[in-house]
């Protein structure tokens, strides 16, 4: 029963936000006069024939791979008590600098590929080290310091882009850097749809699907199963009562932003080796500030991660369809943004029910902390747990 009941607690919240968001963008839509109804069909409508409808579910996967990535590189930095905002900016550079190395050597296809996510994902983890640093050296608010770092991130990415990567010709309408090779780029994975008997889509499954289901798996067990994602967990809950414990705060605040920042670099790649293979002035943006509503919705777990990608990706698909249907594009912004907002007010009552009947089962089993065993202290319960879960998973 405890087990359903912290499962029904965990999905209380994201379902409250989507079910609110909803009400309030049916709200929305009959404002301006539009029926709510059409808007939902258009929503759920994935086209009439078998390969329209595999082709809507290769576009939301498509879209999906990139905010899971950007869900995760937040989720990691959430869980140790840090807001890295500079997702945004970190993806940016590394995608730019990853475009430009691709395109500058020719190696053999499984290197080359490999060369590119390295390269992406040690500049992405550069600049994120760099609002770690300033942090455990200086005392500098890592919101503020990524906000500030997104702004030098894109400056930066636009001198490459038009300087020294450039590789479009004088005068192009749109700025790109050189094309990689065919070596450098990551194949599509159409055959998974001959294995399900499905139609084939016209455009193209991203690859990098698998890469991003890799890297889910490898940040569920790091912080669930290893002693260095008890330590990142329990530093988040009471940073004093982890140093107590022999946590090293200061270095799990650099190691934390690293591996946000080397995740955050793979967010641009889905689309820089399965579609466009260059960085330009079009090269999708704002995938950064949407992995903070989707790690939010998915409560900062790499499979409710999943689930909001792809929630928030569907709602991506159905835009151009909402316009035909002359509906407002921006219907879809509304509800990701309701979302939002719905989740973390549906979070704060989630923490209050918590909290309350926490409350109610230790006033029914201690009477209170006069024998000294309810201390949120080092010495107390928290710092003892801390002790033996870390003796536990193998300390």
């Amino acid at each position: 029963m405890s087990a359903l009941r912290r499962i029904g607690a965990s999905l209380f919240a994201p379902a409250l936000a989507v079910v609110v968001a909803i009400v309030l963008t049916a709200v929305v839509i009959l404002l301006i006069g539009q029926d709510p109804a059409v808007a939902l069909r258009v929503l759920f409508d994935f086209g009439d024939t078998p390969a329209q409808q595999t082709q809507s579910i290769v576009v939301i996967l498509n879209r999906a791979v990139p905010l899971f990535l950007s869900g995760l590189a937040v989720a990691v930095a959430f869980r140790m008590g840090l807001f890295n905002i500079g997702v945004e900016g970190q993806y940016r550079m590394a995608t730019v600098i990853a475009a430009g190395a691709g395109a500058a050597v020719v190696l053999p296809a499984p290197l080359h590929v490999l060369l590119i996510i390295v390269v992406a994902m040690a500049v992405g983890a550069v600049w994120a080290g760099i609002v770690a640093v300033l942090k455990v050296t200086r005392g500098v608010s890592e919101v503020i310091s990524s906000i500030m770092l997104n702004f030098i991130a894109l400056g930066t990415a636009s001198f490459l882009l038009t300087g020294p990567l450039r590789g479009s010709e004088e005068g192009a309408a749109i700025i790109t850097t050189t094309d990689i090779p065919e070596s450098g780029r990551f194949p599509a994975i159409n055959g998974v749809f001959d294995l399900l008997g499905l139609e084939q889509p016209r455009g193209q499954l991203f690859g990098f699907l698998l890469v991003a289901v890799v890297v889910g798996v490898v940040v569920s067990v790091l912080i669930k199963r290893t002693r260095f994602g008890f330590d990142l967990r329990a530093t988040g809950l009471s940073p004093s009562a982890a140093t107590a414990s022999g946590i090293d705060a200061r270095a799990m605040v650099i190691k934390t932003m690293l591996i946000s920042g080397a995740i955050a670099g793979l967010i641009g790649l889905p689309d820089l080796l399965g579609d466009t293979h260059h960085f330009g002035t079009e090269f999708t943006a704002g995938l950064g500030f949407l992995g903070i509503a989707v790690a939010l919705l998915g409560r900062n777990s790499p499979v409710g991660i999943a689930f909001a990608a792809l929630l928030f990706a569907f709602l991506d698909r159905a835009a151009v369809p909402l316009q035909f249907a002359d509906i407002p594009a921006s219907v879809v912004t509304i509800i990701q943004g309701t979302i939002v907002l719905s989740v973390v007010v549906a979070n704060e009552v989630a923490k209050q029910l918590t909290r309350r009947r926490a409350g109610r089962a230790s006033g029914q089993g201690d009477s209170g902390t006069a024998d000294g065993g309810t201390s949120a202290g080092p010495g107390g319960p928290v710092g003892t747990r801390i002790t033996d879960d870390r003796q536990e998973a193998g300390a």
